[in-house]
């Protein structure tokens, strides 16, 4: 019984695309910066093959690598979470998604008011943590709900608990989402919840995203159209509108993401497991935390022994990244970054150095592959070669 295991490190880049300079992102390097922590150790990724991608120059190569490895180059025109893990699935983005860096157009903000019945605060890009430091009180007295964005193709909403419920607040989201199409179709609405009292606000964990669909079918679609199981662990269902998954669960941080991994590796299936760990690009990257993202990734590391544990003999692990987000630049957004591709199983060419990839999509036609399914979607099989 064939399943594959791919956790997506979320942000872990390393190193820069040619045309990183293009989206001010010349010299990032997220793997590298988190490696310059005291805190930083990744042994059990370097035996995998971690330390042997092309353009990796940390670490110490093992002589002989467990599993093989690839240098992954994002082919789509992008660099944020939704057409990051499109296209490892298997759709290249021809064009970015839109974004907003100075905010949205009037017509939006009046459509989302009226159809909301609530005013709009802010409207412009911002960070997270610091919107509602400057909104919160605000937002508490006037009852309006706080609009912002970011360097990504966003439209986040954020809202106090007590003042607007969560499940209204959804509902804010979900109106927003049917506004938010065509020209003006972000990848991501994002309920931001929030509680406390002004000076001492704090985001909570019913953080809720309504993506944009895939404007094709992905090996999500395809391996559930042939009878597959498809396991979505986080934000997996959010990212792809639900499509495509025949089970999932959402995570509140990377140690739940990993034990609810663990969990599904005791079930018995066949087809996939598409995992995200979010946390290094949400608490650390976006706040230029190097010493959090190093102790995440040791974090990582330190349990990635017990995953192997529970692999199967027909099973294989993929563990890549969907961009970069360097956590020692100023900047505050995602990089246009590299991804690594690590991969394990009794399958696996151990050692095999597949080179630097054209596309992330190589990953879902490798996927397709190994179940016998045509990959038709954009990408080429690893097991072609």
């Amino acid at each position: 019984m064939k399943r594959i295991f791919l956790i997506v490190l979320d942000s872990v880049g390393i190193g820069e695309m040619p045309d990183a300079a293009d989206f001010g992102d010349e010299g990032s390097n997220t793997l590298r910066a988190a490696s310059t922590s005291k805190y930083f150790s990744m042994p059990n990724m370097g035996k995998l093959g971690l330390f042997h991608i092309d353009g990796v120059k940390i670490g110490k190569p093992e002589a002989l690598p467990l599993g093989a490895y690839a240098r992954m180059a994002e082919a789509s025109k992008g660099k944020d979470t939704t057409i990051g893990h499109w296209e490892i699935a298997g759709v290249i983005s021809k064009q970015p998604l839109p974004t907003y860096p100075k905010g949205f157009p009037e017509e939006i903000i009046q459509e989302f008011s009226q159809v909301t019945g609530r005013g709009v605060l802010c409207n412009k890009p911002y960070s997270g943590t610091e919107v509602i430091k400057d909104y919160g009180r605000q937002h508490m007295e006037s009852g309006d709900l706080i609009v912002y964005t970011s360097a990504d193709s966003v439209f986040q909403v954020a809202a106090h608990e007590g003042i607007v419920p969560v499940d209204d607040l959804y509902g804010y989201c979900r109106l927003a989402r049917e506004i938010l199409t065509g020209r003006h179709g972000v990848g991501r609405v994002i309920a931001r919840p929030f509680e406390g009292e002004p000076g001492n606000f704090s985001r909570t964990v019913r953080r809720h995203d309504f993506s944009l669909a895939p404007p094709k079918d992905t090996m999500l679609d395809l391996l559930k159209g042939h009878g597959k199981e498809v396991l979505g662990v986080g934000k997996i269902y959010d990212i792809f509108a639900g499509r495509g998954l025949t089970d999932y669960v959402r995570t509140s941080g990377n140690a739940d993401g990993i034990d609810k991994t663990l969990a599904y590796m005791e079930r018995e299936f066949e087809g996939l497991c598409f995992v995200n760990l979010v946390d290094y690009d949400m608490l650390y990257g976006h706040r230029t935390d190097v010493e959090g993202y190093a102790k995440a990734l040791t974090y990582f590391d330190g349990r990635l022994p017990e995953i192997l544990h529970k692999m199967k003999d027909e099973d294989i692990l993929m563990i890549t990244a969907d961009h970069g987000c360097d956590p020692s630049t100023p900047s505050t957004d995602h990089s246009r970054e590299y991804t690594p591709l690590v991969m394990y199983g009794k399958n696996v060419p151990a050692g095999r150095n597949f080179g630097t990839r054209p596309t992330f999509a190589d990953i879902g036609a490798t996927a397709l592959a190994y179940f016998g399914i045509e990959p038709q979607i954009d990408g080429q099989s690893l097991l072609e070669e």
